[in-house]
């Protein structure tokens, strides 16, 4: 039987969350059979963009990291923190703004993977990617240890411990992932790597428009496991998620990565219903100010480009470019051409996801499954804007 461990931390000091992370690792028999001296450790936190600060739900405080860190290193082992930030986004910026350098300056290693030498694993076995575009150090780790915060995310539902390692394949790999199907493709890179540990940083989680823009929630916890199904599986939980809501968790147990099943899992620590908070969706936000626009939405359309939208449409008002959506009709989902209004311009018609190819030829595509948000604020916006993931600058009309 899976087991996970749910620990709730005293307080936020460095040596309280430590405290829980020891008592998280003992609870599910210690680190003996998956650390042995002398191997290398790579350490994954989740460093995807700066938030509103570090403590708001972004990104994996360090503390959970060094704890993880001393542990490995007690056990003889070689162990470093690793990340690649979004595709786009300097890593070194977001391992400052998360303050990872304080770790440096005590002698902790903290790789920007970016600037690290370029590899390939092999995925034979992988459904959607067989190959994977990474870098040496991911390579030369004999165990790699998933540290995710508690959130939810705009196009997944969640980002716990199976997603977070997409950190650790190279930006044209992580776009690649969209346009072939992220769900799949992060099950297969966790096919690929040699994945022993997920540790929760659910000490602050954060709900809505993660996972960059959501709100925090307090919820003091440290979750562990070494079933990596089992601990997003209870994760979701104590979020409010049924296991088979969470597409990738229902994705990897399927593919035989572990359980998600919560009556075959042995919880230790607190009891899930004890700490159970339900977290609101990305689907869930409103977001007031935006000029009308018309939606098309098939019943079958999934919330990976349903949030989408909502999260692009948040992008847009934060760059303060949400004017261009006035008059557009966005298309969610299989919709038939009969249910497309007649008279509505080319690029009016903006069409989400490899669900509306059918349509393709009607309007302008948004591609992938689901499309990154910058690719349905370039499909907005067409050629009057320069597009970068989250940021866009409006052309210079004289130009």
């Amino acid at each position: 039987m899976s087991t996970v461990s749910i620990i709730k931390t005293k307080n936020h000091s460095e040596e309280a969350i430590a405290e829980a992370v020891r008592k998280a690792l003992d609870a599910i028999g210690g680190i003996s059979d998956i650390i042995k001296p002398g191997f290398k450790v790579l350490i994954n936190p989740n460093l995807v963009a700066p938030g509103s600060d570090r403590l708001s739900g972004a990104v994996t405080r360090y503390e959970v990291c060094k704890a993880i860190y001393d542990i490995c290193k007690e056990a003889g082992a070689e162990p470093y923190i690793a990340e690649s930030s979004a595709a786009g986004v300097d890593t070194e910026k977001v391992i400052e703004f998360a303050e990872y350098t304080k770790l440096r300056d005590q002698g902790y290693t903290v790789l920007d993977l970016k600037k690290q030498p370029r590899a390939v694993i092999e995925c034979a076995q992988g459904e959607v990617v067989q190959r994977l575009d990474t870098w040496q150090p991911v390579v030369d780790a004999d165990a790699i240890i998933s540290v995710p915060v508690m959130k939810t995310h705009d196009q997944t539902e969640v980002t716990l411990g199976i997603k977070n390692l997409k950190g650790l394949i190279q930006d044209t790999e992580k776009k690649e992932f969209h346009k072939k199907g992220v769900f799949g493709g992060v099950v297969d890179l966790n096919q690929g790597i040699k994945r022993v540990l997920t540790v929760v940083d659910g000490i602050v989680g954060q709900q809505g428009l993660g996972p960059i823009f959501g709100e925090p929630v307090p919820m003091d916890l440290i979750i562990a496991s070494k079933d990596c199904v089992a601990c997003d599986a209870v994760t979701g939980a104590v979020m409010g998620y049924e296991p088979e809501e969470v597409k990738i968790t229902k994705l990897a147990y399927e593919r035989g990565l572990g359980e998600m099943n919560l009556d075959k899992i042995e919880v230790k620590g607190e009891p899930i219903a004890a700490v159970r908070k339900r977290f609101k969706r990305a689907s869930e936000v409103e977001i007031e100010g935006v000029p009308p626009f018309t939606k098309i939405e098939d019943a079958r359309a999934c919330t990976g480009c349903k949030t989408t939208m909502i999260s692009a449409i948040m992008d847009m008002k934060n760059q303060h470019i949400e004017h261009l959506l006035e008059g557009k009709t966005i298309v969610l989902g299989p919709v038939t051409k009969d249910q497309i209004p007649e008279g509505i311009k080319k690029e009016d018609l903006i069409l989400m996801g490899v669900c509306t190819k059918p349509l393709w030829d009607m309007g302008t595509p948004c591609k992938g499954c689901p499309p990154n948000n910058v690719w349905f604020v370039q499909a907005v916006a067409g050629d009057r804007m320069e597009v970068g993931r989250r940021y866009a600058t409006e052309k210079n009309e004289k130009e």
